[in-house]
């Protein structure tokens, strides 16, 4: 009977093992993948659409003369959002930022990219020690000796968190670079659309989000290494108390909450929907302004008084004849 136990602890011991080193494995091989897409292969290909921003290029400066002239006649007309003299400053600023827009984008898109990679170094530093924990682990448990044991529930979990958290962070990075191709190419437009002070609110929004854009990369990289340091932490830690309990669900969550919201996919629906809503009130506003609208209401007003007045004494000479015949 003792032997069958001993047997039974035995089979037990190294399925733990097994699950705790498929576990390790598989956390290994999604932190190298994850950290293979913090790097250079996600990044969006900037040279790509030279041509189609040349192209995009010659459209706005086409457009330049008719922008300037519609911010010139709601001036001369209403004074209400149009431009004078400043419109000189704001030509030249605008025509700058169209012609050097793409390079800009490459400067930040570069720097956007060294920083993403800044906890790569930490990420194989917090991989080796986990390895090592896990290798004594296994050391101990074989043995039937006291030491540190590394939690293979905890372990699982870890390996299903990354496993996860790699595949959602990975087309989410693809879709941030493809929405950077997209937004890149429209920069000329859009400046030359700000020299219309009634437009300028449109390349401000995608300034905002392009920066944005460039920096999601690092502020994912930031929270999963936030996650991560905790796991590791709550799993190698020689003792198991609240605080490490509290460590390993804080990882957990973080690690949960990085993989599965798609934060780039739902701000570009989001800006998407406003800018458009908010270009054709722009527009909307613009041609209601270059109408009339107060004269055509005056005229109006004049003609319909006489008209008015005479049916008033038509209607007056009616209930005279009425009461007289009564």
């Amino acid at each position: 009977m003792d032997s069958y136990s001993r047997q039974t602890d035995q089979v037990v011991s190294q399925i733990a093992i097994s699950i705790a080193n498929w576990s390790t494995a598989m956390a290994v091989e999604s932190i190298k993948w994850l950290l293979a897409s913090l790097g250079q292969s996600t990044e969006p290909d900037l040279g790509a659409i030279v041509p189609v921003y040349d192209r995009m290029l010659a459209i706005s400066l086409l457009l330049v003369g008719g922008v300037v002239a519609l911010a010139l006649i709601e001036r001369v007309t209403w004074g209400s959002l149009g431009t004078s003299l400043a419109i000189v400053p704001r030509v030249v600023a605008a025509t700058f930022f169209a012609y050097a827009g793409l390079g800009v984008v490459k400067y930040v898109a570069g720097y956007s990219e060294l920083l993403a990679t800044a906890w790569s170094p930490d990420f194989n530093k917090l991989t080796a020690t986990l390895l090592h924990h896990v290798a004594a682990s296994d050391a101990a448990t074989q043995t039937v000796a006291t030491g540190a044991h590394v939690s293979t529930f905890g372990l699982i979990v870890t390996a299903f968190s990354l496993c996860c958290l790699t595949v959602m962070v990975h087309l989410e990075l693809v879709v941030r670079s493809a929405l950077v191709l997209t937004i890149t190419t429209f920069v000329p437009l859009v400046s030359v659309m700000s020299i219309w002070p009634r437009l300028a609110k449109a390349a401000t929004t995608l300034a905002e989000f392009l920066i944005g854009l460039l920096l999601s990369k690092f502020v994912v990289a930031t929270a999963v290494y936030v996650g991560f340091r905790l796991v590791v932490s709550a799993l190698v830690s020689p003792t198991d108390n609240d605080t490490t309990e509290n460590w390993m669900a804080s990882g957990v969550a973080v690690l949960l909450i990085a993989a599965f919201s798609p934060v780039v996919i739902f701000t570009s629906l989001r800006f998407a929907h406003a800018q458009a809503g908010s270009v054709a009130r722009n527009l909307t506003g613009a041609g209601l302004a270059f109408a009339p609208t107060g004269r055509l209401l005056g005229s109006s007003n004049r003609l319909a008084q006489p008209l008015v007045r005479s049916a008033r004494k038509q209607l007056a000479s009616r209930l005279t004849r009425l009461r007289s015949h009564q």
